[in-house]
């Protein structure tokens, strides 16, 4: 059985790792594809685990082998998955996640048209905000420049929504969990029919209300609040400012 590509992509700090590891605890048969990148560890990451380290040298040298699938230079480091994730994935029949950004993503989807892409959103810039902060405090630095500037790429981030075939708001941990499992076995019933054992109408019903699609309602608000619809764009600059400096 041929295995599925899933692409998942975010702003930094929308939850896509968590919802990441929560899925892989749930749903078997989907490996996922460990990026390199060239910044260093943060707090208890290892290599391997979470990425697979290297140096700027080493990285470019692998560009020039041809080794990446994708890659990406995202805040100044750079970001690549490995071509032999997929194959190893194929080879194994099994689904294969790629936790890229929307470069990658799109590089992706050039070559392999048939990936299944999802979108994640925080579901406002205050949450956001909040979520970057606590991350940075578990890292043990906080860096107010470098909070503001993922908060204002965050927007141009979320423009691209309209690229991916499903879009997840991540305001409620345990109900974007389900909505990603969901996707993932409605995906695999609709191309492998493969049988969903519980609540199969349920599932497919739920992975159906997360197509871009059928979503137009549940973004409005999102979209608002990031100024990215509604000409709030002056006003979210400022809420930005604002948000970043109440503490």
């Amino acid at each position: 059985m041929a295995g599925i590509l899933f692409i998942i992509s975010a702003p930094s700090g929308s939850g896509k790792s968590t919802l990441v590891n929560e899925l892989r605890k749930q749903v078997t048969g989907i490996e996922f594809a460990i990026s390199w990148t060239t910044r260093p560890p943060r707090g208890s990451e290892e290599n391997g685990r979470e990425y697979n380290f290297t140096t700027h040298e080493q990285f470019e040298q692998m560009i020039a082998d041809g080794v990446f699938l994708e890659y990406a230079e995202v805040f100044g480091n750079l970001y690549g998955t490995a071509r032999h994730s997929l194959e190893e994935a194929r080879i194994a029949g099994h689904d294969l996640l790629l936790d890229i950004d929307v470069q990658g993503a799109k590089q992706v989807r050039g070559k392999l048209p048939e990936a299944v892409s999802i979108f994640v959103m925080p579901p406002n810039p205050k949450v956001l905000r909040t979520r970057l902060r606590n991350r940075s405090r578990a890292e043990g630095v906080i860096n107010e420049a470098e909070l503001y500037r993922r908060l204002h790429e965050a927007s141009k981030e979320i423009e691209n929504y309209r690229d991916y075939g499903y879009i997840l708001v991540n305001d409620i941990l345990d109900r974007a969990v389900a909505q990603l499992e969901a996707i993932v076995l409605a995906e695999r019933f609709y191309r492998n029919g493969e049988a969903i054992a519980y609540r199969s109408r349920r599932v497919l019903e739920v992975a159906a209300g997360c197509l871009q699609v059928n979503s137009h309602e549940r973004l409005k608000p999102v979209l608002e609040a990031f100024g990215i619809i509604g000409g709030a764009s002056g006003q979210q600059q400022l809420q930005f400012e604002e948000d970043s400096n109440d503490d």
